[in-house]
């Protein structure tokens, strides 16, 4: 079924792709967008289509209104994600509509960044489709919309192309200069996730290898290397220096590097998520590991890059592995490195081998089109949305709102005052965050339901990460003492109860 699906795309997309490729790549970005457009479309609109998503809009919103992460909305990732976000809301248009197109257009540029480094090892054919690769796989796990890697694999992207392209030249004088750009791309994206660390630690020993071979004394290779520090530094440092100007430098601190080393892991849950994730990256191991060797060195091919495309590879596998929770979409940034090296395969150079890029290309067609189906199902419509949204507002009588299970979106599209700092849910309702947050949540938990919200949020079904049961009796016992639940409402598959107070 997968290798027909395969065919199929292969077929319906043969004259587009024709077509397209006989102008060039510059024919490539129409073609990535309306893929990309066709198998988000189902998404689009959706207000809580991903809980992170609909958690960094409600940032945005917030920071629209004079609110500051961190110190008024608790949240671990950094500052430069949030500023995304709240970019949105500078445009006049539907803020949920306005970052996923955002997204989209951001992984459009980074196909085509795919592309023109695919071009060094494959055929522009093959090149173009280790871009449409990209695109399709970003939506099986999970990263299609507003994910965090759907902007940092652009930066990212950019500055691997650049490192690479540097270090293609031999004894080049400027190779200090040309490393600063890349690095100071890196610090960008370090401000939209830290993990990117690990990549920007390949890099910058692709440079100093590349120094080293050009017979740089040691003195100069110190040197280069703080420099090119410093500038991956460099955003990272203005972001702390705003808050150690304004008096928040502890909380700054508390929580971009110090609550992820007291988030716990649920380690059943974490193995079988990464079985389930090394499973759906087969065609991608088929394709680079084990595609056919006979394909015909592309002209103009510099030695050294390939070795370099694996070892950004490798140290992005690095960031994905080393934290020990592996959600499906936290393999975003090891999409871009993989989709370049299995652009070779996608050539389908040999008649009997084209069996490769088929399962690679036929499977992201077959997840791209059933994962937003199931998280649809799953999710609930956007008018299923609204309607639970009038029912809680309805409720509030100028109280907050307390979504202690559900979807934080709640609070943005009621307007509602929220009554913690941590309005991510299950900041305070999980097991894993407990010893993160610097306050007990048991003891902030108590803070907010004496606050008296006017309406409580709690699911009524089952939960995928261990709950924080400590803050659940606590919550259940407020509920009986002083709530009363006064409707249901069905999103998807999930239901929940709305508590508001007793008369």
């Amino acid at each position: 079924m997968i290798a027909a699906a395969g065919r199929l795309l292969a077929r319906t997309g043969t004259s587009l792709r024709a077509g397209l490729a006989a102008r060039g790549s510059a024919a490539s970005p129409l073609l990535y967008a309306a893929v990309a457009l066709a198998v988000r479309l189902l998404m689009l609109g959706k207000p809580a289509f991903q809980s992170d998503e609909q958690f960094y809009l409600l940032v945005g919103q917030r920071m629209a209104e004079g609110a500051v992460p961190f110190v008024d909305i608790w949240d671990r990732k950094p500052w430069g994600l949030f500023a995304i976000f709240r970019s949105v809301y500078l445009l006049p248009f539907d803020p949920v509509l306005s970052y996923q197109l955002l997204g989209l257009a951001c992984s459009v540029l980074t196909a085509l960044v795919i592309e023109r480094m695919a071009r060094w090892i494959a055929p522009p054919r093959a090149a173009q489709a280790a871009g449409l690769v990209y695109l399709l796989w970003l939506v099986v796990f999970n990263a299609a919309l507003g994910q965090a890697p759907v902007f940092y694999n652009l930066p990212v992207a950019l500055a691997a192309m650049r490192v690479i392209e540097a270090c293609q030249r031999r004894a080049d004088p400027l190779l200090w200069r040309r490393g600063l750009v890349p690095m100071l791309l890196l610090g960008i994206a370090m401000q939209i996730k830290y993990t990117v660390l690990f990549e920007g630690i390949g890099f910058g020993l692709m440079l100093l290898a590349r120094a080293r071979a050009d017979d740089w004394p040691l003195p100069r290779l110190a040197a280069a290397a703080a420099l090119w520090l410093l500038a991956a530094l460099v955003p990272t440092a203005a972001v702390m220096a705003g808050y150690a100007l304004t008096g928040h430098l502890g909380a700054f601190v508390q929580t971009n590097f110090l609550s992820i080393f007291g988030r716990a892991t649920d380690h059943a849950d974490a193995y079988a998520q990464l079985a389930k994730e090394a499973l759906a990256m087969t065609p991608f191991a088929l394709a680079i590991l084990l595609a056919p060797r006979r394909l015909s060195p592309v002209p103009g091919d510099v030695p050294g890059t390939l070795p370099a495309l694996r070892g950004w590879a490798m140290f992005a596998i690095a960031g994905f592995l080393v934290f020990g929770t592996w959600y499906d979409h936290y393999l975003g940034p090891v999409l871009v490195p993989l989709s370049i090296l299995a652009a070779p395969a996608l050539a389908r150079t040999h008649k009997g081998e084209r069996w490769y890029g088929q399962v690679l290309i036929g499977l992201g067609m077959v997840g791209a089109v059933l994962v937003p189906a199931f998280q649809v199902r799953e999710k609930g419509t956007a008018e299923d949305f609204r309607i639970a949204s009038d029912l809680i507002a309805h409720e509030l009588h100028g109280r907050c709102l307390y979504v202690y299970e559900g979807d934080s979106a709640f609070y943005r599209t009621t307007n509602a005052c929220i009554p913690t700092r941590f309005a991510y849910p299950s900041h305070l309702d999980a097991m894993n965050e407990a010893g993160a947050l610097g306050v007990d949540p048991v003891a902030e938990v108590g803070r907010v339901l004496a606050s008296r919200p006017g309406v409580i949020v709690v699911a009524e079904t089952g939960r995928p990460n261990q709950p924080n049961l400590r803050t659940r009796a606590l919550v259940r016992e407020r509920l009986a003492e002083s709530y009363q639940r006064y409707a249901g409402v069905t999103l998807g598959t999930r239901k929940y109860g709305l508590y508001r107070l007793k008369p």
